[in-house]
């Protein structure tokens, strides 16, 4: 069964447009684990608008599944999480002033770069993994960079589901296969949800994790929490 890590970044979101403490990102993450959530996901940005670096330090005691950490690879970035030692860090290429993830990685021009960084991530024990498009010269890039994981960018399936599914599905079935050949676990994420999720994991068989976040809290809103990760856990099994 494909793992559901649930990214708690618009909980933060909606405590920092009011200050204060309410809701708690520790409760949240502690919540999403008895739920049934197999991890739990932060993305912290260099300028806080929604998950800062006390909520990393403060909730990592509290996972007892798996804490996966994305981000852009700053000194910063690197230093705190080799101090925290998630299970895994997820490696993006955004820009300080981004909204949202919104492309993977060039592999090829940052070979250099995302090798060193993976070296030092692996060395403090810390599982990697790159965020990528669906394309099999990046993921070829990937496999001489020696992460364990690529993460597909699924926006581009997402946005095509409703209309051509089987066309959305095909580049990232093939994408999953060439990283399985390369020895190379695949994780997906971004902008999935109950709609289109359980069609991408019957699809690609291979698929270890994905991580999800906007989606599924919007549907809590609506669901509650505990409901709501019950029914994404349904699209996995």
């Amino acid at each position: 069964m494909t793992r559901l890590s649930v990214n708690i970044n618009k909980i933060a979101t909606l405590r920092n447009s009011r200050g204060g403490k309410v809701p708690s990102v520790k409760d949240a993450a502690i919540k999403c684990q008895e739920f049934g959530a197999q991890g739990i996901t932060v993305h912290p940005r260099p300028d806080e608008r929604h998950i800062t670096r006390h909520d990393v330090y403060e909730i990592k005691p509290f996972i007892t599944t798996e804490f996966n950490i994305e981000g852009y690879p700053s000194e910063d970035f690197l230093k705190m999480v080799i101090e925290v030692q998630p299970d895994q860090v997820t490696l993006v290429p955004d820009n300080h002033n981004q909204l949202t993830s919104d492309h993977g990685w060039d592999t090829w021009k940052n070979l250099s770069f995302l090798k060193e960084v993976i070296t030092r991530l692996q060395e403090n024990g810390i599982r990697t993994s790159i965020f990528v498009d669906p394309d099999i010269l990046t993921i070829e890039g990937a496999a001489e960079t020696r992460t364990n994981r690529i993460e597909l960018y699924t926006e581009p399936y997402a946005t095509l589901y409703p209309i051509e599914r089987h066309k959305a599905i095909d580049p990232f079935i093939e994408a999953a296969k060439a990283a399985k050949k390369m020895g190379i676990d695949v994780n997906a994420g971004h902008d999935l949800n109950l709609e289109n999720l359980n069609y991408l994991c019957k699809n690609i068989p291979n698929l270890a994790e994905v991580s999800i976040g906007h989606a599924l809290v919007a549907d809590a809103l609506y669901l509650g929490l505990e409901t709501t990760i019950r029914k994404y856990l349904e699209c996995l099994r």
